[in-house]
């Protein structure tokens, strides 16, 4: 009962407070009134976003497995859609992370399935070996087929970032230690060109945009990240906005230390740097060549501090300038949960600073994606990531994006 009314309480206040004590510290002082004025507008907290998402966080809690995780489509076979081809059986920690994140920003009434999701992730990551990227023996499901097969590894370092310090004393010994364990995983898998689009998917960019948000996401909380990490991952961003070699679209030079070792592709483990360099190869022929996931990823990256949006200003300009086109916004042209994903990286960017901006780009995602809800509370993509566990997670991470610094 405590927590629904202090969870009310802060919803009537607009999180003006939240913001200002819980913003990130890269955010200067001078920046915040800008963006508190924009989150608190009743636009953004109107009663039909707050159905919306009610409806959505509802179904997903519903369909929560009985092992606390998620699949594609639900967290039991009974779930699933008629006619709908499932890519993996069982739950999955990707789909469980970012339903998760979900539930984290659609009110406290759901801390009791994000901590069982939670015990579902850190089950999967202590019991992975301490070489390699992956935390999870499950392979070749959707979200990995789309966006990179160590996606899980990706959005479990963001969920557990997201959850540190916010447990009982044990249970918070067992999150930091689960984060570090997935942070040291991908440092040490990032590949030589600073990315991690590694052994295929759809949109690996999303992939690499996702592993740089658990780096960063961790270091907030305190967990020791490599500088040059970070560094070598925004190097590889701007590169490829210009189309540098040796990026997206240029050649892959190498790999961390332990990617050689892990990496599932059709049921096999590639054991090479030359079958590395061939799948990576044949994964960039076949990726997604679409604008919006990239140029999202780069405007979120690039933009996270005072400091690295006075450097990337040039970058950052021409990419916002592309926001009023229509056929940019679409992205593949039809919804799917890249899209959504890529709408999340935009918002993550513009809210930094707030301004028109932010406000006219909410407003027209918020109603988009209003418009695209199904009756029974959930979203489905139509191309691509089509479950209905991913996709519905990130419209509620899309219209509750002004809640969170």
């Amino acid at each position: 009962m405590k927590y629904a009314v202090v969870f009310a309480l802060f919803t009537l206040l607009g999180c003006a407070a939240i913001l200002a004590q819980t913003g990130s510290s890269q955010i200067s002082k001078k920046e915040k009134p800008v963006v508190t004025q924009q989150i608190t507008s009743s636009a953004t907290m109107s009663p039909e976003i707050s159905a919306a998402v009610g409806k959505g966080a509802k179904w997903l809690a519903s369909v929560q497995g009985a092992d606390g995780g998620w699949g594609q489509d639900g967290g039991a076979a009974s779930y699933v859609r008629q006619n709908e081809r499932l890519e993996s059986q069982g739950n999955d920690v990707a789909n469980t992370a970012v339903a998760a994140l979900a539930l984290l920003r659609a009110g406290e009434q759901y801390r009791p399935n994000v901590e069982r999701a939670v015990d579902f992730i850190l089950k999967k990551v202590e019991a992975s070996p301490a070489n390699g990227l992956s935390i999870t023996d499950v392979n070749q499901t959707q979200i990995q087929r789309k966006l990179g097969p160590f996606i899980d590894t990706f959005l479990a370092s963001m969920l557990l970032a997201r959850v540190d310090g916010t447990l009982a004393r044990a249970n918070n010994a067992r999150v930091r230690k689960g984060l570090e364990k997935c942070v040291a995983k991908i440092e040490q898998n990032q590949l030589k060109d600073g990315s991690w689009n590694i052994a295929g998917g759809w949109a690996p960019v999303l992939g690499t945009s996702l592993a740089s948000q658990g780096l960063f996401e961790a270091s907030k909380k305190g967990v020791q990240v490599s500088g040059s990490v970070m560094a070598l991952a925004d190097d590889y961003t701007v590169k490829s906005q210009k189309g540098g070699e040796g990026v997206a679209g240029g050649s892959v030079s190498g790999v961390g230390g332990g990617a050689v070792r892990d990496l599932p592709i059709s049921g096999r483990s590639l054991s090479t740097l030359s079958e590395l360099s061939a799948a990576a190869d044949s994964a960039r022929a076949a990726s997604a060549g679409v604008d919006l996931y990239k140029d999202a990823q780069a405007l979120e990256q690039l933009s996270r501090t005072a400091e690295s949006r006075a450097k990337n200003r040039d970058q950052i300009v021409a990419i916002s300038g592309k926001l009023s086109d229509a056929k940019f916004v679409e992205g593949f042209g039809s919804m799917g949960g890249e899209e959504f994903f890529s709408y999340l990286n935009i918002s993550d960017s513009l809210k930094r600073t707030g301004g028109k901006e932010w406000g006219d780009w909410h407003s027209k995602i918020t109603q988009k994606t209003l418009k695209l809800q199904n009756n029974d509370g959930t979203w489905a993509g139509h191309h691509c990531i089509t479950g209905r566990v991913a996709v519905t997670s990130a419209a509620i991470l899309n219209l509750t994006s002004d809640r969170e610094n």
